[in-house]
Formats: C-alpha cells, sequence, structure tokens
C-alpha cells in the first residue's frame, strides 16, 4: 500500500467527518490512521484554515464547514479529471 500525500490525508481526514456528519476528536484520531503527533498538526491546520470547526454541546463535536465540503468537491474533479486522462 502505498503512503498518503498530503492531500489524501486531508481528504481523508474530511471524509470521515463528512461520513460521520460529527464527530468526536479521539474516534475521529482512529480512523485517520495517523499518529497522534502527526493527527495534531492535520487538526490544528484544518481549523486554522476553517475546513473545520469544533462544536461544543455535551461533548466536543467536529463538523466540516462550507470550506470542507468545498475541499472535497474539487478533490473528487481534480482525481476524475486525472482518472479521465489517464495521466
Amino acid at each position: 500500500m502505498a503512503k498518503r500525500n498530503k492531500l489524501e490525508i486531508i481528504r481523508d481526514i474530511l471524509k470521515i467527518i463528512q461520513e460521520n456528519n460529527s464527530i468526536k476528536p479521539t474516534p475521529l484520531l482512529r480512523k485517520s490512521n495517523l499518529s497522534s503527533s502527526r493527527f495534531k498538526g492535520y487538526y490544528s491546520k484544518l481549523l486554522d484554515k476553517e475546513f473545520i470547526k469544533e462544536t461544543y454541546g455535551k461533548n466536543k463535536k467536529i463538523t466540516l464547514t462550507g470550506k470542507g465540503h468545498k475541499y472535497l468537491e474539487k478533490y473528487s474533479t481534480i482525481i476524475n479529471f486525472i482518472d479521465e486522462f489517464e495521466l
């Protein structure tokens, strides 16, 4: 299995959140298949860039923002383009 690049890791994290609608940090860490330190780096970057947001109720949950949804759409468009032209 090939290593994931930065864009793939970001896509994977965002897709996990999207599939769950909102998710607690610990399950997101487990499902992202990253070390704790690498996850923290990506998590901070996604928060800073406003791809995700934290919501607080009974527990802290992570949800996608409009920018996060847009990233997933654009990523899909690019991958489809690459596949279509066999690049």
